[in-house]
């Protein structure tokens, strides 16, 4: 570079001393090239990010404000990218999450950079902005120790909360460190941590539901259970509910991730095999998971031999609030029985008597309907 300062190959040459200074952990060498590429080429955005991420772990208080800077061209160039960039194979949703996320990720190292600078009031904005865009752990957590150096310790619980509730990494404290600052300031607001578990397992719930994919409302207005047209786990071929209508269904309302479940399957399969031939009994297994890519892969596993459905919404209809949950339903879709949960012991003998009592009940109602025409 000495001999030909205005060679073409600067960038690759600059790039080549970057990596070489890190190596040997020269870092304010490191930051005198990096910053000498981004002098190059302003709108060359990975070598801007690489700067920014250079100064705000080695620079010093004038880096910091340059690097505040860097972000916001970068932040610029982010949100004027428009959908005919992207490429043809990458889906819209897919497109706008991206770019989401390289938001939030900035919205993240400039709020910690005002942090630095002392400039609390524009640390908050951007971590809440980073927050709403792509809810993480590191955002939610800066949000905590903000309020708690404000003494704002009701927010600080909340921030903690969603911190320890949304999975850890990139760049968040384990949840052990989360659990010992959200056990510290709910001690100085309530005295003591009673209450602190239940807290957290509402906090835990509503964050989940915020932040996982919203599934499409399925049967949204079936009233009741012969309006539902479900899906078949296996291909997805839907089974009309209403077709079965006159017969006894017996449903196995159960998740992947229920341990209980697994028990009860091979009982079920017990008492299907006891009324195999019977064309008026029908038994379906219905899968209430909200991640349904992991259902066929546990299917086979678990080899499940009783005919799988998704229960797309009719866990709502009959207030199906726990897992297991067995439902037989009568001839007319009416509840026969119903068992909350599971009980070893007595299940294979209760659920057969239950069949066959409901299957009996409904064939003397035909037959004596049948007699009184």
């Amino acid at each position: 570079m000495k001999k030909y300062p205005e060679s073409s190959h600067r960038p690759q040459i600059y790039r080549a001393l970057v990596e070489s200074s890190l190596q040997v952990r020269d870092f304010a060498k490191a930051l005198n090239y990096s910053e000498r590429l981004v002098s190059l080429d302003p709108n060359e955005v990975s070598n801007t990010v690489l700067t920014i991420q250079l100064l705000n772990r080695y620079g010093d208080v004038p880096g910091y404000r340059r690097a505040v800077f860097y972000c916001s061209r970068v932040m610029e160039y982010v949100d004027h990218t428009s959908q005919t960039e992207k490429s043809a194979r990458v889906s819209a949703e897919e497109w706008q999450a991206s770019k989401n996320k390289d938001k939030a990720s900035l919205l993240l190292i400039r709020g910690e950079l005002y942090q630095k600078l002392n400039d609390t009031a524009n640390a908050q904005k951007d971590f809440a902005a980073s927050y709403a865009l792509v809810p993480s752990a590191m955002a939610a957590e800066k949000l905590g120790g903000l309020a708690e150096l404000n003494k704002n310790l009701n927010e600080a619980i909340l921030e903690y909360a969603r911190a320890f509730a949304l999975p850890e990494g990139n760049g968040a404290s384990p949840r052990m460190e989360l659990r010992k600052k959200l056990g510290n300031v709910w001690r100085l607001a309530h005295g003591s941590e009673d209450g602190l578990g239940n807290y957290l397992i509402q906090v835990f719930d509503e964050t989940t539901a915020a932040t996982s994919p919203a599934k499409p409302q399925r049967n949204s207005d079936a009233k009741e259970p012969y309006d539902f047209v479900l899906r078949r786990v296996s291909d997805g071929n839907t089974v009309r509910l209403g077709d079965e209508k006159g017969k006894v269904l017996v449903l196995s309302f159960w998740a992947t991730w229920c341990g209980p479940c697994r028990e009860l399957e091979p009982l079920l399969e017990k008492v299907e095999a006891q009324f195999a031939g019977r064309q008026d009994i029908v038994f379906y297994a219905l899968n209430c998971d909200d991640d349904e890519s992991l259902v066929k892969p546990f299917l086979a596993e678990s080899k499940l031999r009783t005919p799988a459905l998704f229960a797309d919404g009719l866990e709502r209809l009959l207030r199906v609030g726990s897992f297991p949950t067995t439902v037989i339903l009568d001839r007319s879709g009416k509840i026969a029985f119903r068992q909350d949960g599971f009980d070893p012991d007595g299940f294979e003998k209760s659920l057969t008597e239950a069949i066959s009592k409901t299957a009996q009940a409904g064939s003397e109602a035909a037959s004596a309907a049948g007699d009184k025409r």
